[in-house]
């Protein structure tokens, strides 16, 4: 509230001027950025406040808006409503995840011909505040699943210039690791390693919930049928018992277009689980090494045949 007070202007008038917008909280999918590690160790983010209006009807400066970068593929859930608030899952996609408060009125703004000396104003509103949680989901055109030990890692990195861990015992691979492969000079695709899945995955066991969840952003799927598992059991259970932790996960990945290869098959038993994969899945079975070469170029071929397929639908 404030009043003109000049020399020779004895009856000046209302010059209140209105308080200024509190910045909001931005959160935008920004091409280049490829964890939420950066934000793991700060709780809380706040937009700059406005400053208040002031006399000769000056407007009170608008607060700064906070921008948060974050992965594309990030899902931004509001932990106390439970719902999703937005999924950034393109480049460029962004949210505002908390409003700053409005500015309040200054008294000049309800001056009128029958209230010329007004001492009314009104106060800013609050920003909101919410909790939030970041969810990170890796966006990529195939995902490579199978379970412990199946060869995933290593037929990444013969296909693409990735270079995950890799070594001869289970979960190796404890993030999703990133390639790509490039078929030729005007054809390429984004492969992912979803580190093993196991039974139970679907309900939480071992990191079931982490690794799934990445599943989802993929087009089209590779399942690794291991020849030899290392715990003894039987390789044709392992593939029906991973596409069953696929549906109970979420039904529409059961449905999602899938190639099935054995690998390893330099080993002697290849062959014979070849068949009784093709037998029982009633599918094409690809049977492929990563380490001489074999069947790799026939599985790119299937592979970019359903993500052009699926272009098209």
């Amino acid at each position: 509230m404030s009043f003109r007070r000049e020399r020779f202007v004895p009856r000046g008038g209302p010059d209140g001027g209105h308080g200024g917008h509190g910045g909001d909280v931005i959160i935008v999918a920004k091409e280049g950025v490829d964890s939420l590690s950066s934000l793991a160790h700060r709780r809380f983010w706040k937009a700059a406040r406005a400053t208040h209006g002031r006399g000769a009807n000056c407007h009170g400066k608008n607060g700064k808006n906070l921008t948060i970068q974050v992965p594309p593929g990030t899902v931004v859930r509001d932990l106390d409503g439970g719902f999703i608030l937005k999924d950034l899952a393109a480049v460029g996609d962004q949210v505002v995840s908390a409003r700053g408060g409005k500015g309040g009125k200054g008294n000049a703004h309800f001056k009128s011909a029958t209230n010329q000396a007004p001492r009314e104003w009104t106060p800013g509103e609050e920003g909101e505040t919410r909790k939030l949680a970041l969810e990170l989901k890796m966006i990529a055109d195939v995902g490579l699943i199978g379970k412990p030990n199946a060869g995933k890692s290593t037929l990444l990195s013969r296909l693409s210039r990735a270079r995950p861990e890799i070594a001869d015992y289970p979960f190796t691979t404890k993030h999703p690791n990133l390639g790509l492969v490039q078929v030729n000079q005007d054809r390429s695709f984004v492969m992912a390693d979803i580190p093993g899945l196991i039974e139970g995955a679907h309900q939480g066991v071992g990191l079931g919930y982490q690794f799934l969840r990445h599943v989802q952003r993929t087009r089209v799927l590779i399942h690794l049928v291991e020849t030899l598992p290392m715990d003894g059991s039987d390789p044709v259970e392992n593939y029906f018992a991973i596409r069953e932790e696929l549906r109970q996960y979420d039904a529409t990945l059961a449905e999602r277009p899938e190639v099935i290869a054995v690998t390893k098959s330099e080993l002697p038993s290849a062959a014979a689980v070849h068949e009784q994969l093709v037998q029982s899945s009633g599918r094409e079975v690809h049977l492929i090494s990563a380490v001489t070469g074999q069947g790799l170029s026939e599985l790119v071929r299937e592979v970019i045949r359903l993500l052009d397929d699926g272009m098209t639908a």
